[in-house]
């Protein structure tokens, strides 16, 4: 059993895997991956963190399975050596264990494995309370530099997604299904969730 989740930020699309992957009583894998990938390569979970969650080089897009021309340029060459190490991570641990595995092209990459792909998202209210709620300091974070600060991650994880999977992130085509957390109770969709994935 291989879950993969999509989301945008603040939709609670990470505690739904975790909380999901616990009433499944499987392996859930989010920020694991950056520290196995900097593991492998040798490089600080930080700058891998980084790379990650940059826009990538719009120049020379490559493709999971896909061979790409030499590059003359540092930073790219690090971007893809980056991404390849994800992919063998994650398919390392889909072929480990049963688990849910958040983000990071996870629906692309095991498409071979027939996951069952979740994308959720909601309304920005919601995200900007969502955000709010686990902020430390919610009382310091204006509400409309909140609301820039989700977009432009947003536009960053869709960036990413469409250049390395040449589809388009938050499609409903490529997920299994699409869940609108807007005022809804995270743990109180699981149970549902979860009797949906068993079948």
């Amino acid at each position: 059993m291989v879950i993969t989740i999509g989301r945008e930020f603040g939709s609670g699309g990470r505690e739904l895997g975790r909380l999901l992957a616990e009433t499944l009583g499987i392996e859930y894998y989010d920020k694991e991956i950056i520290a196995e990938i900097a593991k492998n390569t040798e490089l600080s979970e930080q700058y891998v963190k980084q790379v990650v969650e940059k826009n990538p080089h719009e120049l020379f897009p490559i493709t999971v399975a896909h061979t790409f021309s030499y590059i003359d340029t540092q930073e790219i060459q690090q971007k893809q050596m980056i991404f390849m190490e994800q992919e063998k991570v994650i398919k390392k641990m889909a072929e480990t264990s049963d688990c849910v595995i958040v983000g990071r092209c996870a629906d692309y990459i095991l498409q071979d494995f027939k996951p069952f792909r979740i994308f959720v998202y909601a309304d920005m209210d919601s995200k900007v309370e969502r955000c709010l709620a686990r902020s430390e300091n919610p009382d310091e974070l204006p509400r409309k530099k909140l609301i820039k600060q989700i977009k432009s991650i947003d536009k960053n994880r869709a960036r990413y997604y469409n250049y390395y999977t040449g589809k388009t992130w938050g499609d409903m085509l490529n997920y299994d299904i699409c869940i609108n957390t807007t005022n809804v109770n995270i743990s109180d969709l699981v149970p549902h969730i979860a009797k949906m994935v068993k079948g």
